[in-house]
């Protein structure tokens, strides 16, 4: 029964709550309250943004990129261990090293083939995986980095003949990575085998949309002006009347890919946030979601850009092929046919002119 002043619980999200922590199993209830802990008690831990599994011959090595400033990039204790042919599990459970140095180069004959360096660089990583309980809410891993230079401690010692009976196979298994390694970095392997690629480059474009796309309207003031179409028109040898605002859809598509060359993503950005009325058509022009500071004034410039090009092109063919190579299309938009433009020309069906006159948002 609940006191006075105390904050009244929803029904639903108490009931939610209590199905889901039935459905966890004994290992992920403990990683959850193993998370709890370490917040509550102030350790923060680096996070696991992206997993994934690197492939490497028949090896299959678990790694992943951390939410820190370098988004360091980290083989699992066990894809470490077993990618140099070691026992995947190591004792004591916690990746923990005697002396500040790890199992795996904690041998006497190794000394010699062990730089600084590189022992500096093999303390263990603890960091919250993205899935999966861990252990006890946490797992253990060392710098991808790390990989080759273990790999050339026991490559050396096997030429020259210092492995022990019981290291041969460690350093004929490290002999067959540095020759899988020989044309890749090992960083951007794991980037491709986690997807971190791929994020990265959404967060630039994300970052480039911020940069030139606002989140609300402003007052609309035209950019694409008279000349633009002028041109349009005279590349394409036909009439044009500057009075006349019903256009071929066709223009509306070519307008929409002068966006695509603005900058990666900013035109299915703008195309987001315009207001449309019942039936779908935009109510607002992209123009109105331009940024001040970056959208519009770099717009301005590439329409400057583009209209010196139709100027000097002969036909809209000819433009084409300038434009592509001056202002190259950044969300690879294919192009339509030219034989569309023919069917598009003034004096199509009324039903035709008017899908033009929706087109238009993006001017």
């Amino acid at each position: 029964m609940c006191k006075q002043g105390d904050p009244v619980k929803d029904g639903k999200k108490v009931d939610a709550a209590l199905a889901r922590a039935e459905s966890l199993t004994k290992e992920e209830r403990s990683a959850i309250a193993r998370r709890a802990a370490l917040v509550r008690h102030g350790k923060k831990l680096p996070k696991a943004i992206a997993e994934g599994t690197l492939t490497i011959g028949d090896l299959k090595l678990a790694c992943a990129v951390l939410d820190d400033e370098e988004n360091t990039r980290v083989f699992t204790q066990e894809g470490f261990l077993t990618a140099i042919g070691r026992a995947g599990k190591a004792k004591g459970g916690e990746g923990a090293s005697i002396d500040g140095r790890p199992a795996f180069l904690r041998a006497k004959n190794l000394e010699p083939f062990i730089s600084s360096d590189l022992l500096a660089s093999t303390t263990p990583l603890e960091f919250v995986p993205e899935k999966g309980p861990g252990y006890q809410g946490r797992a253990f891993g060392y710098r991808a980095s790390l990989l080759p230079g273990v790999c050339w401690v026991y490559h050396d010692a096997l030429v020259a003949n210092k492995l022990l009976p019981g290291q041969e196979h460690i350093g004929q298994q490290c002999k067959v990575l540095l020759k899988a390694l020989t044309n890749f970095a090992i960083e951007d392997l794991i980037d491709r085998a986690t997807g971190f690629d791929d994020l990265r480059k959404k967060r630039a474009v994300l970052k480039i949309i911020e940069q030139y796309v606002r989140k609300d309207a402003l007052p609309w003031v035209k950019l694409f002006d008279v000349e633009f179409y002028r041109q349009i028109y005279r590349l394409n040898h036909w009439p044009f009347d500057p009075e006349r605002t019903a256009r071929p859809g066709i223009i509306g598509h070519w307008t929409n890919d002068i966006y695509d060359r603005l900058a990666p993503g900013v035109r299915p950005a703008l195309h987001s946030r315009v207001r449309r009325n019942a039936k779908g058509k935009p109510t607002q022009k992209l123009t109105q979601y331009l940024t001040p500071e970056e959208g519009k004034p770099r717009l301005k410039e590439l329409l400057e850009g583009v209209k010196a090009l139709m100027r000097v092109s002969m036909n809209w063919a000819d433009f084409e092929v300038k434009l592509n190579m001056v202002y190259p299309n950044l969300n690879s938009t294919l192009q339509l046919p030219f034989d569309e433009v023919i069917a598009s020309l003034p004096g199509r069906s009324g039903e035709d002119a008017q899908a033009g006159k929706d087109a238009q948002a993006g001017s």
